[in-house]
């Protein structure tokens, strides 16, 4: 048995911990997260194009639209105060006449994509993220959803979600988007600690969280999830423990367990409001993650991938039981759609053979959605050699394990990955296989570090500015 599975919340081992301790020191480097490959730093912007993009969805939703269906995110930009340890792209503002024309903005490049299809599309999974998506009205998201709708049909157990902040999250927003199809919702809640409340500028009491949830749940939503994060300035293990012990009062149905990316050099985040030793050390956030895994463990959630947990009952966990579970720029989802559409500013599209994200000024948008134009300004077209370290990291980031048995999934650049991964092994962090790799109870927690060695063009090309938070 690992020491990471040794620990429990009622025991906890330090000696034990002391030795992942080294290993955190050793393995803690500027790493990607993995939600897409090649990761955005990497994409090859030179020789996209508008129309590659264009040709690369039409292929992709002919392919999957009939069978599994597709996906839609849709960005919301704003909110009406900054939270410091938010690194998405946001509008702040209180002014809520900003509502109905990015609205109806986003309708217009659902419009546009639309006319590239040759049969009216099916909604397997629709994700509504931001910013804050209650920060608008019930009747504006109304008109959003069903403008939506109103160009699709709905697949076979299609699932709606969105991200609600529990102090804006009213009845009225939870009851419209239930009538509307909305089964999961996932509330923000970080840390239940004012002095890191306040450093990271998200004040929000347990008794709002728990209004919101328990609304939520009266209504019928068969999902919530809570989003908790470690690492954060000032906090401490102590901390995490007490935040963990109100949310098991709640007991949502899944929950995220984030580690705190610090970024601060990327433009548009509030992550300068407070300096590097004002975060915990690397060893006192895995201490602080250790510790909040075996409380979660207790309280009867299962580990999904990596971050996330859930209870036997939600969908997650079923998803990963069954061997569906996949992960893309909305996180770990418990089914897989080829085509993901993203709809308004700075949102990222997949088709699987390529990828694009949309223009991030709110401005720049609406001109661009005026001219009919779909407001793309980057992306990358996959080729062969992507295709398959893709689904290597695919499969590493939801099931720990991969395998190039099948030629199909055979490349020369795995022979460098297998030399990478040596060590990793006399570490006891991996197990090589003739033709695959397996990661170790212990090595989990070094999942990305591990995907990094599958990253050809990271090895490639270092970068020579900081573009990554930490892997731990």
């Amino acid at each position: 048995m690992s020491c990471f599975t040794q620990i429990n919340a009622r025991n906890f081992d330090l000696n034990c911990l002391g030795m992942c301790n080294s290993l955190v020191n050793k393995y803690n480097v500027a790493g990607p997260r993995y939600t897409s490959y090649p990761t955005v730093p990497y994409w090859d912007n030179q020789s996209f194009s508008l129309k590659k993009w264009k040709d690369s969805l039409s292929i992709s939703f002919d392919e999957s639209n009939t069978s599994e269906g597709i996906s839609l995110y849709i960005h919301l930009p704003f909110c009406e105060r900054m939270c410091t340890f938010c690194g998405c792209n946001k509008r702040i503002t209180k002014r809520h006449d900003v509502e109905k024309p990015y609205i109806n903005a986003v309708l217009k490049e659902w419009h546009l994509y639309d006319e590239l299809f040759n049969e009216r599309p099916k909604i397997k999974e629709l994700h509504i993220g931001g910013g804050t998506p209650t920060f608008f009205s019930p009747e504006h998201l109304e008109m959003l959803i069903k403008g939506i709708l109103r160009k699709a049909t709905l697949a076979k157990n299609y699932e709606f979600s969105f991200e609600g902040h529990p102090n804006n999250t009213t009845p009225e927003h939870l009851q419209t988007l239930y009538e509307l199809g909305f089964s999961r919702v996932s509330f923000g809640v970080q840390d239940y600690n004012e002095t890191v409340q306040k450093a990271i500028h998200r004040i929000q009491p347990f008794e709002n969280v728990k209004a919101a949830t328990l609304a939520a749940r009266a209504i019928g939503y068969t999902s919530i999830g809570h989003d908790i994060i470690f690492g954060l300035p000032f906090q401490t293990k102590d901390h995490v423990a007490t935040t963990i012990e109100l949310t098991k009062v709640l007991m949502p149905d899944r929950i995220a367990f984030y580690s705190y990316a610090h970024v601060p050099w990327l433009k548009g985040n509030g992550q300068r409001g407070y300096n590097d030793a004002d975060l915990p050390s690397a060893a006192s956030k895995r201490e602080q993650y250790e510790f909040g895994k075996a409380m979660l463990h207790e309280a009867g959630y299962h580990e999904i991938g990596m971050d996330h947990f859930a209870l036997e009952t939600d969908g997650l966990y079923k998803a990963m039981k069954t061997n569906i579970l996949h992960r893309n720029f909305m996180g770990y989802t418990a089914s897989k759609t080829q085509t993901m559409i993203g709809l308004g500013v700075s949102s990222i599209s997949d088709s699987w053979y390529g990828f694009s994200q949309n223009v991030k000024g709110i401005e720049e948008y609406y001109h661009l959605v005026e001219q009919h134009i779909i407001p793309v300004y980057r992306g990358h077209i996959l080729n062969r050699e992507d295709l398959i370290i893709r689904q290597h990291i695919l499969n590493l980031m939801c099931h720990f394990e991969t395998s190039w048995s099948d030629q199909t999934l055979y490349s020369d650049a795995l022979h460098n990955s297998v030399a990478q991964l040596k060590e990793m092994e006399v570490d006891g962090l991996v197990i090589l296989q003739e033709k695959g790799v397996k990661i170790t109870q212990k090595g989990q927690p070094f999942v990305r570090n591990v995907c990094m060695a599958f990253d050809v063009l990271l090895q490639r090309k270092q970068p020579n500015a900081r573009l990554f938070s930490m892997t731990v």
